[in-house]
């Protein structure tokens, strides 16, 4: 409700002709006390879901744009966003160190967007200090000529010449009153009351001039309608912050150039301009009704995403690498969710936002003790199987059959028992394990081949492999297990000719298990095999990657139909991401070629 809808018309004409004592050329128009306010609020509300790159985006904008220094609270309301963003990530950087076992004294984090957000405030500190300086150039231009309007105003009504048109002059020395630009505020409580006493000057002069004064007021009555009618579209406007922005300029025009007029107009035509402003007014109810909806729905999608971090953070059973890992990617997509959505109500959203970076928290260090437990696991494993190794390497060359044989099978089936080991030291210990075994089978083989008495013992031992191949899935690990069976199958001789159909059994299932790992054959180490069975995998590696080379040259040539191709465009996402596993496949393939041609 704008102070006018709290005034008669009678005491608004007085106000405006005997010189409002506090009024300044910014609030010379009543407006209701909350409104800017609800701006405010607005523009908070639009600006709650802008991530730290809009913000420093749209802070760099503001500088690159004309008239840079002028849009200082915009500006600084996207610098607290974007330092709050900041704060929070090295805060998040901080716990992590801290809770890893490090000495916060020794934390020490650059966030990669602090030195951006530096160089934006001090570039735009510089330019508003300029603008600032402009403007005090400018005010000073404007009080000069401000001065003059009321030289011309006071020559108007004290030394006019004759015949002078004084309702031309008069709506002349106004309009250019209205246009001059702003002075100091310190300047125009005094300028303002000159202006205002010598119209009040000239208007008691026109008490003497009837005709002069009834043009005066037909001319006020006729700017009072238009300005009526618009408020009465107003009444309709859909957009109800645009209706009181409007409508807090009729107000400006009223009181600056829609008065006096007839005093049988005056209560009429104000009563029903402050009836219009009154219900538009009451419209900003929906307004506050809106955010309010919209806001409750938003606390209640954000409250949602932190339960379920919550649940993800306290599993019903036993977590394992699995699960964390998923439960990583599906936290940050959780993270992103709560990001995009809207406000919230402002009374709940400090805690709204201490909730989430708890839990947040809470998640982060469950993970971490689980993965420092599995460290300490991970260094057991690895010990146990290096005395596995130890045990391969002191019984490699035993050819006391009956004993060893049975032994590097039971080191085998105990070394797939035991869990996982530290990633840096897998591939050491398994070749070292693996160059044991192939020696001991190796060697056995040699010496049991000479002798067909053992065939029925390599069908057997065949037999129990094909049987173990069967059961692999593709859990974590099975590759390992394929790889090893497969070595075994290579480092046992023949099988009696009317059993020798296992071997295609074995194959059919080997292509099997290898489609269900997503694992080519050609990609699997394995040792044992004969010169010729090595020259034949030699020769298939050379045609699939002959093949593999051919498919990449193509994918890359339909790219280069796309202007700018990208990975960005959700369009080539597949063909840039199957190039990739292409490119991946023929890498592994080429060394595996080469172990073979090196005889690695």
């Amino acid at each position: 409700m704008t102070t006018e809808n709290n005034l008669s018309e009678n005491e608004e004409n007085k106000n405006s002709i005997e010189v409002p004592q506090e009024e300044t050329l910014e609030n010379a128009v009543p407006q209701d006390e909350n409104q800017h306010e609800d701006v405010e609020h607005l523009e908070e509300h639009a600006d709650a879901d802008i991530s730290l790159a809009d913000a420093l985006k749209e802070m760099e904008k503001i500088i690159n744009a004309p008239n840079a220094g002028e849009d200082n609270r915009r500006f600084n309301q996207l610098k607290e966003k974007a330092s709050h963003y900041i704060h929070d990530e090295v805060e998040d950087k901080k716990h992590d160190y801290v809770e890893a076992g490090n000495p916060a004294e020794n934390f020490s984090y650059e966030h990669p967007s602090q030195s951006k957000l530096s160089a934006l405030v001090n570039i735009f500190r510089e330019k508003h200090d300029n603008f600032q300086k402009g403007q005090e150039q400018e005010q000073k231009k404007n009080l000069e000529h401000r001065q003059s309007i009321i030289e011309r105003l006071k020559n108007l009504y004290t030394n006019s010449e004759p015949n002078t048109n004084l309702f031309k002059s008069i709506r002349e020395i106004k309009e250019d009153w209205s246009n001059a630009g702003q002075v100091a505020k310190s300047e125009f409580k005094i300028l303002n009351n000159n202006y205002f006493h010598h119209l009040n000057q000239f208007y008691q002069m026109l008490d003497l001039n009837k005709e002069f004064l009834e043009q005066e007021y037909g001319h006020n009555l006729e700017k009072r309608q238009h300005i009526i009618a618009r408020a009465k579209e107003l009444e309709n406007e859909p957009v109800i912050q645009k209706a009181l922005n409007e409508l807090q300029y009729l107000h400006k025009l009223w009181k600056e150039e829609a008065e006096p007029v007839a005093e049988e107009f005056r209560e009429k035509t104000w009563e029903e301009f402050k009836e219009i402003s009154n219900k538009i007014h009451e419209r900003k109810s929906e307004l506050s009704a809106a955010i309010e909806s919209e806001q409750t729905e938003n606390l209640e999608k954000k409250n949602k995403v932190i339960e379920e971090i919550k649940k993800l953070s306290e599993p019903s059973e036993t977590p394992n690498h699995n699960y964390w890992q998923n439960a990583i990617k599906r936290v940050e997509d959780l993270r992103s969710d709560f990001l995009k959505t809207g406000s919230v109500p402002r009374k709940l959203s400090n805690q709204n936002w201490n909730d989430f970076k708890t839990t947040l928290r809470n998640f982060n260090t469950t993970k971490n003790n689980y993965y420092k437990s599995l460290k300490g696991s991970q260094q057991t494993n690895l010990e146990e199987k290096l005395k596995l190794i130890q045990t391969a390497q002191d019984n490699m060359n035993n050819e006391e059959w009956d004993i060893a044989v049975p032994l590097f099978k039971k080191l085998q089936e105990d070394w797939k028992k035991i869990g996982h080991v530290p990633k840096s030291m897998t591939n050491k210990i398994w070749d070292e394990f693996r160059d044991a075994c192939n020696t001991f089978f190796n060697n056995y083989r040699e010496k049991s081949n000479a002798s067909t008495d053992n065939w029925k013992e390599n069908y057997k031992q065949k037999k129990e492999l094909l049987e173990e191949l069967k059961t692999i899935s593709n859990d974590e690990g099975s590759i390992e297990k394929i790889e090893t069976i497969k070595t075994s199958w290579n480092n046992i001789g023949k099988v009696p000719r009317d059993k020798i159909s296992i071997n295609s059994e074995f194959n059919k299932t080997l292509r099997e298990k290898l489609k269900l790992n997503k694992i080519n054959e050609l990609e699997l180490k394995e040792d044992g095999l004969s010169e010729n069975q090595l020259t034949d995998k030699a020769r298939k590696m050379k045609s699939q990657i002959s093949d593999l080379e051919s498919e990449i040259v193509k994918l890359e040539n339909n790219l280069a139909f796309f202007n700018k191709p990208s990975r960005d465009n959700p369009l080539l996402t597949d063909t840039f991401n199957t190039i990739d596993e292409k490119k991946a496949h023929l890498e592994t393939l080429k060394q595996n070629l080469h172990n073979i041609i090196v005889g690695d």
